[in-house]
């Protein structure tokens, strides 16, 4: 690898890695007691010793393409930490302190999400699990395995993880409710999760629906024409739908996307008790595609996994999922890209 090529794409990923580190340690989610060692200490043995989570993969000198090199290191990310077993405790997993472990899985998160392709990023989720896995497997006084087992869907899979991601949340839960080291109880809740996570996939077709706005008009979602679909399930009295709102209404290049017909917002609300609903729908912007689910399918059937409100769903021109279930934020920055 040519040095200056090399000097540019370490310090991409200092830059970018320690940005995640300032961003994880804001993040109250994270901040939580995992249980300890669930087998007995070596005998004679004082406290664990402790050590610092093992620096990130050198990329090899014949790797010169940017998006290889980033795949090199998520692939080889965890290499280290698993390598040996270590000593832990209700602070240590495998020897490395609880926070220093979950500030690495937000990088890795943020890695996959932000460099790989969605395909080598599920596949990279999948080879995790069966690391970890085998990991448990063979060192059974490890506390590794449970405390994946609680990591990995606090980022991925809480509705208020900024990390939060279904697609990627997939392969790990799968990997999950058919394990040897879970309970036969928790196996099923790990298959019911997967089976959710498993609807409107990215790059799978939306699933359809219909919905009513204010006037009783009748609206099907693969009816409505753009180039990007914004679906949007909110409450009327929802402050995080407020401020959600405020920042598509506050945002110039999303208005100019909606008055150029480039963006449709489908803003619908998906309970029974249409009385605040309707008392309060016309607040809403009257570009918007505003109504309500008049067969209550949504939360009744399997059509959408819509855990908390808000959630945010964005569709391209052939109602096809560009993002599911995502962070505003992120949906904002990839509509902003596409101008």
């Amino acid at each position: 690898m040519p040095e200056s090529f090399n000097i540019l794409v370490q310090r991409g990923l200092r830059s970018f890695l320690a940005s995640m580190f300032s961003c994880i340690l804001l993040l109250a989610f994270v901040v939580v007691l995992f249980p300890a060692c669930d087998g007995k200490k070596d005998k004679g043995a004082g406290a664990p010793v402790e050590r610092s989570f093992p620096p990130m993969p050198t990329v090899p000198s014949m790797i010169t393409d940017a998006n290889e090199s980033y795949e090199y290191i998520a692939t080889h990310f965890w290499d280290a930490f698993l390598g040996k077993s270590y000593p832990c405790d209700s602070s240590l997993v495998n020897g490395v302190r609880n926070l220093e472990v979950e500030k690495a899985f937000g990088m890795y998160a943020a890695l996959l999400e932000k460099n790989c392709s969605r395909d080598f990023a599920t596949k990279a989720m999948s080879g995790l699990f069966n690391s970890v896995e085998r990991f448990g497997k063979e060192n059974d006084s490890s506390n590794v395995f449970g405390f994946f087992e609680k990591m990995v869907p606090k980022f991925l899979y809480d509705p208020n993880s900024p990390y939060r991601d279904e697609d990627l949340y997939l392969p790990y839960v799968s990997g999950l409710s058919v394990s040897d080291l879970v309970s036969e109880d928790m196996k099923q809740a790990y298959s019911y999760d997967a089976s959710m996570c498993s609807i409107n996939r990215a790059g799978t077709p939306a699933a359809d629906f219909s919905f009513t706005d204010l006037k009783g008009r009748r609206h099907n979602l693969h009816g409505i024409k753009a180039g990007h679909t914004l679906l949007f399930f909110s409450n009327p009295g929802c402050h995080a739908c407020k401020e959600i709102m405020e920042k598509i209404e506050g945002n110039k290049v999303l208005q100019t996307l909606i008055s150029d017909g480039k963006l449709a917002v489908v803003n619908v609300y998906i309970d029974r008790d249409i009385t605040e609903w309707k008392a309060l729908a016309k607040d809403y912007p009257a570009s918007w595609y505003s109504g309500y689910d008049q067969d209550y399918s949504i939360r009744s059937g399997v059509k959408y996994n819509v855990r908390a409100i808000p959630s945010l769903y964005l569709l391209d021109s052939e109602k096809n999922v560009v993002l599911k279930d995502a962070p505003e934020e992120r949906i904002i920055q990839y509509l902003e890209k596409i101008r």
